[in-house]
């Protein structure tokens, strides 16, 4: 669990980092699914990262100098809509439950934050991620300009307040890293149910209920992002969600799927054969994928770059392609021209954190960035073989990925989502319990 105190030494390491100036980091808004039905709200990962605070309508203000400070602007108590939608804080109990200098009801926003920002160098804001939020912030600035006569200044820099958060947000303390191998335990339990409950003429919606199930059952909020069913052919598609179509005997089932718990993601894929045996083909094709992870995940270790966990599992997979005959040539010319490409078009990895594809830059003035303690990232190679006439009948429609949720450590990474199986043993006795 990450205390108030956490939330507000962020903020104060924020305002550090500002400098002068005043930073305003609106939450996100409720947005309306049909008519008078709102999608389940979600709050901005920002706003969170520096508070805690869940509600919608809430904007967090950081004044940053000699003593920083930093204010909430929320939603009022109103017993009434509590009847109807839940607890509010309201400004009082929120201020004092989550350490903010001084609470205010939302309505006062615009009438206050001119006169925060009078005579302040610069505004530290998300410009551009919202055109609404731009035209009030272009509003605050007018106001405060309007008292030039008076010896009035307004800022004269709008700086993006996002480069500052997420250097923040990509070095994940203890307290992130335990909150994330938690999102990875019950997303390794989903896996194991889906897994277990897979069979030929089941429906890949079934599927992925059984997953939800498993999120919810053990404490998890919501999935981490749109779930990826993907049985057969399907399983080549990589961005597939539709998940609606019969499960074959003899198909492999790709499940991209995990949990989102206390605002922190989680995010495993697993592939395994739908009657609980691989054919020889398909296992060909997925120890192919197992020996591109491993190779990457040897690559995950302080001072090494962003880059080279992608290179080393390249380096497999197109050795692999060749060995397989889905490639030809030598292993630098199907490198250099990127054959491997029909097969395998990402890259192996992502930053994890508060998003899925989390924040956080992977250069650095034009170089890789080194890993360092804290780190959070996926490893996730695959090899996806749709029908083409120069690849081999037996290898047509096997989708592969094989996606593990990687902490950067002192002496090298720890590999979150472990309990999650994955080798071919692993998976075929736990598909097959009853045969010894």
């Amino acid at each position: 669990m990450i205390t108030a105190k956490t939330y507000h030494q962020r903020r104060l390491r924020l305002a550090k980092m500002m400098g002068e100036g005043v930073a305003v980091i609106p939450t996100a808004p409720e947005r309306v699914r049909n008519r008078d039905s709102h999608y389940p709200y979600r709050f901005d990962s920002y706003s969170h990262y520096l508070t805690g605070f869940g509600e919608p309508e809430a904007v967090l203000v950081v004044i940053a100098g000699k003593r920083p400070k930093s204010l909430l602007f929320c939603r009022e108590k109103h017993p009434e809509r509590e009847i109807w939608d839940g607890f509010r804080y309201g400004p009082a109990a929120a201020q004092a439950a989550f350490g903010f200098d001084r609470a205010y009801p939302i309505a006062k926003l615009d009438t206050i934050l001119p006169e925060l920002l009078a005579n302040r160098e610069s505004l530290f804001f998300h410009l551009g991620a919202d055109s609404e939020w731009d035209v009030r912030a272009v509003g605050w600035l007018n106001r405060v300009r309007e008292q030039v006569r008076s010896g009035v200044t307004a800022p004269t820099a709008i700086r993006d307040v996002r480069v500052l958060l997420d250097d923040m947000r990509l070095i994940k303390d203890e307290g992130e890293i335990a909150l994330m191998r938690r999102a990875a335990d019950i997303s390794a339990a989903a896996h194991i149910r889906a897994m277990q409950a897979t069979r030929p003429g089941a429906s890949e919606h079934e599927i992925e209920a059984e997953l939800l199930h498993e999120f919810r059952r053990r404490g998890a909020q919501a999935p981490a992002y749109p779930s990826i069913v993907a049985g057969g052919a399907n399983a080549c598609v990589l961005h597939y969600i539709a998940n609606d179509a019969p499960l074959k005997d003899g198909d492999l089932l790709l499940i991209d799927a995990a949990c989102e718990l206390d605002g922190y993601a989680a995010d495993i894929t697993r592939t395994f054969p739908v009657n609980g045996r691989f054919t020889p083909p398909q296992k060909d094709a997925y120890q192919l994928v197992l020996a591109a992870q491993a190779a990457a995940l040897e690559k995950v270790a302080p001072g090494n770059h962003w880059d080279e966990p992608h290179q080393a599992a390249l380096t497999v997979l197109a050795q692999g392609g060749l060995d397989l005959g889905l490639c030809r040539g030598s292993l630098d010319e199907v490198l250099e021209k990127g054959d491997y490409k029909r097969f395998y078009m990402h890259k192996t990895g992502h930053w994890l954190g508060m998003d899925v594809h989390d924040v956080g830059d992977y250069k650095r003035k034009r170089a890789w960035r080194r890993f360092e303690p804290g780190m959070v990232l996926t490893v996730e190679p695959g090899c996806y073989i749709r029908p083409a006439d120069d690849v081999p009948e037996h290898f047509w429609n096997i989708g592969v990925r094989i996606e593990d949720d990687v902490a950067v450590t002192d002496n090298g990474c720890e590999v979150l989502t472990h309990r999650a199986p994955k080798s071919v043993a692993e998976i075929e006795e736990l598909l097959n319990p009853d045969i010894s």
